[in-house]
Order: C-alpha cells, then structure tokens, then sequence
C-alpha cells in the first residue's frame, strides 16, 4: 500500500483557504476554520455530505474511506475531532478507534461513532472502545453540527458520558 497525502484524500477544497481570516467570514466560520475534522465512511457519499456540511460552517476537513486509512490520516494531520462510522470492511470503526487512541499523539481526540445501528448494545460497545459521541444514519445534521460544536468547545467535554 502507498502513502497518500492525507490533505489529497478528498475533492474538497484544500485546507489552505481555512489558515488566516479573510474578509467578512463571520465569527463562526473564523472560530471554527481553526479546528480540523477527519470524515470516516466507506459511502462516498456519506463522506461527502459530512464534509461539505461541516466545511460550510467553516470547519477544516480530511477525508478516509476505511479504517486503516483513517488511522493513518489521523496520525499524519492530527485532527481535532472524528466522525467515524462504525461499520466498514477490513479495519472497522470500533478497531480504528482502539488504535488511533493507542497513539499519544491522538489519546485525547473525541471520536464520534456514526453508524445505522442504534441498538442499546452497539452503543454500549462504541462507548466501551472510547467514543464521545454517537450518531445514527441517516445522520441529522442539526444534531451533528451541535455534538462537533460541543466537542471542540473550550468550556465543553472532549468526551461524554453518555449517548448525545
């Protein structure tokens, strides 16, 4: 397998129009422009969706389509928060979540499980691998928008206690 650069693993606008304010950006986008999100889904249109969503308000993105990808895009760009679905071929969620948190480097990044299985079981196993936050497909952008802003909050909690 070859490395990739991990700022080429999507089509989306490159990170570098994110680096200064420029011009009438509101204050959130500025805010938010300083965080970097890593998208996780094996769907490029889930990836796709997430990530335009989030870069319109201002977040930085990157992009992995699998769970060894993810780790390895994590451990290059140290991002701030994850969205990581859970069920993918090869290295699932739950094991790309073990290992990017195995990285002390990484420890400390909330990582945010999105998955279609919303059962009580599968959640408790997602918190028991060391997510903050857990999300059901199809995603609602409103709750996700709130979880991520909560997450990188200064005032808030890098990880949950419980289903948000």
């Amino acid at each position: 397998m070859t490395d990739k650069d991990p700022l080429a693993t999507s089509g989306l606008p490159s990170l570098d129009r994110f680096k200064e304010p420029q011009g009438n950006r509101d204050k959130q986008q500025v805010t938010t422009g300083k965080f970097l999100i890593l998208v996780v889904d094996d769907s490029a249109d889930n990836v796709a969706v997430m990530s335009l969503n989030l870069q319109e308000l201002g977040y930085r993105v990157v992009t992995a389509t699998n769970g060894e990808e993810a780790v390895s895009v994590a451990a290059q760009t140290k991002p701030n928060l994850i969205l990581m679905d859970i069920s993918m071929p090869g290295l699932d969620g739950f094991a790309a979540t073990r290992r990017i948190h195995e990285n002390d480097e990484l420890r400390d990044v909330p990582v945010v499980a999105v998955t279609a299985f919303g059962t009580e079981g599968f959640q408790r196993a997602a918190y028991d691998v060391g997510v903050s936050g857990y999300l059901t497909k199809p995603v609602d952008f409103d709750r996700m928008n709130q979880l991520v802003a909560r997450l990188l909050s200064p005032r808030g909690s890098g990880n949950l206690s419980g289903p948000v």
